[in-house]
């Protein structure tokens, strides 16, 4: 007698529903709320669930969640051009030690790419920006901040007449840090980068707009996680 197949569901071993699951992930990745904060609005909304579960799921299904999008949205870039682009690089610090992260966001405000770095120097551009066109191609104009690194990394590839450099002209990009804020709650965690990482990875992606066929770069934020009305 043959044994029965293995099903690949993610969410067999919960009791919960997947639209519970998602909307946990959520709440608690798009917005800038803690474990227990997010455990009270959901007791709020009839969903009884310890602040640890929240820190499960997220943990379990969040990247899961992010590559779903992720995959679903890179297939549809890659047609459409990405006339600007905003760099920019910020202090993060994880488990005491100085971090940088870096962000590419195009002219919409969508977070394309995203990169923690000990160094902030030319082989840490290089290898974002690379990271970055690898992924969705080459913008017509990159613009940056005053650090140098970007001019070098970009004349490295063939790209500084693409550099734009102005005060004002990056503010796209340093409005988009605003919700990293919540990676400095992981004080205690043994694999702080690790989890940083993988925070910044699904924050990414849950938080970008969905692409539609008729515009690329508009929709509603909350596509593709369906919530409970």
């Amino acid at each position: 007698m043959s044994r029965p197949k293995k099903t690949d569901d993610p969410f067999r071993w919960f009791d919960s529903s997947p639209e519970v699951i998602r909307l946990v992930v959520l709440m608690y990745v798009r917005y800038p709320l803690s474990l227990r904060n997010v455990e009270d609005l959901l007791f709020e909304r009839g969903i009884d669930i310890c602040h640890e579960t929240v820190r499960l799921w997220w943990n379990r299904f969040g990247p899961m969640f992010a590559g779903e999008i992720r995959r679903k949205r890179v297939d549809r870039m890659r047609s459409h051009i990405h006339w600007r682009w905003h760099l920019d690089e910020v202090y993060v610090k994880i488990n005491g030690a100085m971090r940088y992260l870096w962000r590419a966001v195009d002219h919409e405000g969508e977070v394309l790419e995203s990169l923690v770095t000990t160094t902030r120097d030319k082989a840490a551009a290089l290898k974002f920006i690379k990271k970055a066109m690898k992924r969705h191609g080459r913008p017509q104009a990159v613009v940056t901040d005053g650090l140098r690194s970007y001019g070098a990394a970009l004349k490295e590839i063939g790209n500084t007449d693409r550099q734009e450099v102005g005060r004002w002209l990056n503010n796209r990009a340093e409005n988009s840090h605003h919700g990293i804020v919540k990676a400095n709650d992981f004080g205690k965690t043994s694999d702080l980068l690790a989890v940083f990482r993988r925070l910044i990875s699904t924050y990414r992606a849950l938080c970008a707009p969905p692409l539609s066929p008729e515009n690329p770069g508009d929709g509603d934020k909350k596509a593709g996680l369906p919530l409970l009305r």
